[in-house]
Parts: structure tokens; sequence; C-alpha cells
């Protein structure tokens, strides 16, 4: 779990994050949501030490992140898988190569327990054996995003970091690397915080949502809560679409009906 306890954060006489207070589950999809310029990506920054807050506290569990000297910090980002917006995977690399990096850089796994277990990592994804010498350019985007998820998850991290997963893809395969992340969050107890602004993620897997308005905490929730909010900000960015709207007043319709 991570305890973010009034944490500010300003650069250049200008406040991105104020006094934010918040908790990320393990075992939950914990999202960050707000428009641009709200302070999310500012905050996920800041959850991995890119940025250092300029008061408050950031706890992992009871280490406080903004104490931490830099060995200790070195040893956190350990327990800490980051998927990037865009995959980011090595283009020189093959697929396997790609997802034993991490393992050749900071686990003390010898070589074959380094490929049992990109290989391991790689069949969760459902990354298929004759895929895993092709190159990130012979591979279609979903599947560049599913290696980087096994990437990713190779160090058997506690806390998993996900930048707009779902950039770039289409909505099926987007649904596909949502309920991926969800499954894997679930699986094996992380986690997970999602930087996103896609509102089908947010009503697929968003176990508990952090909505930030203007640098500051403007709501949190599940999301079957956040049907029922009666937040007019939350409700504006969340339902903003005409589809939205509906789906808002169908399910608010569906309970009442089940309640007479």
């Amino acid at each position: 779990m991570i305890h973010v306890q009034d944490i500010v954060k300003s650069f250049d006489g200008l406040t991105v994050l104020n006094h934010v207070t918040t908790e990320m589950l393990d075992g939950k999809v914990n999202m960050i949501i707000g428009q641009s310029g709200s302070g999310k990506t500012v905050l996920m920054k800041s959850l991995i030490g890119l940025h250092q807050v300029d008061s408050g506290h950031i706890l992992y569990d009871d280490r406080d992140l903004t104490r931490m000297s830099e060995d200790e910090l070195r040893d956190l980002h350990r327990e800490v898988g980051m998927l990037f917006q865009g995959s980011a995977l090595f283009d020189s690399m093959t697929v396997m190569e790609n997802v034993l990096y991490p393992l050749e850089m900071f686990s003390d796994m010898t070589k074959i327990e380094m490929e049992q277990r990109a290989r391991f990592c790689l069949n969760r994804v459902n990354i298929a054996e004759h895929a895993l010498n092709l190159m990130p350019s012979e591979i279609s985007g979903g599947m560049q995003k599913r290696v980087a998820i096994a990437r990713a998850i190779a160090l058997n991290p506690k806390y998993l970091f996900c930048d707009e997963p779902n950039s770039g893809l289409d909505p099926r395969t987007s649904l596909v690397i949502d309920q991926l992340i969800h499954e894997i969050t679930e699986e094996y107890n992380i986690c997970t915080i999602v930087n996103s602004h896609d509102m089908n993620s947010i009503m697929e897997i968003g176990d508990n949502i952090l909505f930030l308005k203007g640098g500051q905490k403007e709501w949190q929730g599940s999301r079957y809560d956040i049907v029922h909010s009666d937040n007019q900000a939350l409700n504006d960015f969340v339902f903003a679409s005409e589809l939205f709207k509906k789906v808002r007043a169908a399910a608010n319709q569906a309970e009442g009906k089940s309640k007479e």
C-alpha cells in the first residue's frame, strides 16, 4: 500500500499538487484521473521519486520515500514495475531480450532461471513461442503492450505504475490490455497505479479512483461509486459525452427499479 500524506509540489512558484492525501491499495487498480493540467502526471512522477515533493510524505507501507537515501531508493525501485506510454520497448532487442533485460540488470538469477522467468511472464500475457525472437517492429501495437507488461512484471514487483497504458490502441485491444492489467493486479496482489484519461478503462477496471482538479483531491471512490456520485466536477469530466450520460442514467434507473 502507498500512503500519500498532504504532499505539495510546485514549479517556479506555481503549485501543481496542493496538499494531496490519498491511499493506493494492494491488489487493486488505483487510477489517477483528471483534466490536462490537473496534476496527475506530476503525482505519478512524485510517487516514484522522479519529482521531489516540497512537503508531505509518501509511504510505501512504512518506508518514507521522501526521506530515503539513494541506496534505499534504488532498493525500492527493484520492487517497482513500469509500463510506459507507447510501450518503450528496445527496438534493437527481440521480444525475449526485452523481457530478459531487467532480470539481467537487477536480479541474481542464473541464466537458466532468467530465461524461465521471462518465458513465464510472456506466457502469462499470452505471447506465443514463435514470437519470442521477433523484433518489436515485427509485432502489433497490442502485442508490444503485452510484451511491455511482461517486462514490467519480470522482477515480480509489489508496485506497478502504468502511464496511459491504452494510448494508441484500438478499443478492442484496449479492453484486452485493461483486463490483463486487472487480472495480474489481483493475481499477484500488486499495488497498481494507472494514469489514464480513458473513460472505458475507468469504468471497466477502476477499483480505486482518484480524481484531481486543479492539483487537489476532488473525489475518490470506485467505478461503482462513480455512477452515483453527486460531485458535479467529476460528473462533468467522466460523463461529458452523451453516451456516458446515457450509461449513467440507465445504471441509476436500473438501481431504482431494483429497490422498488
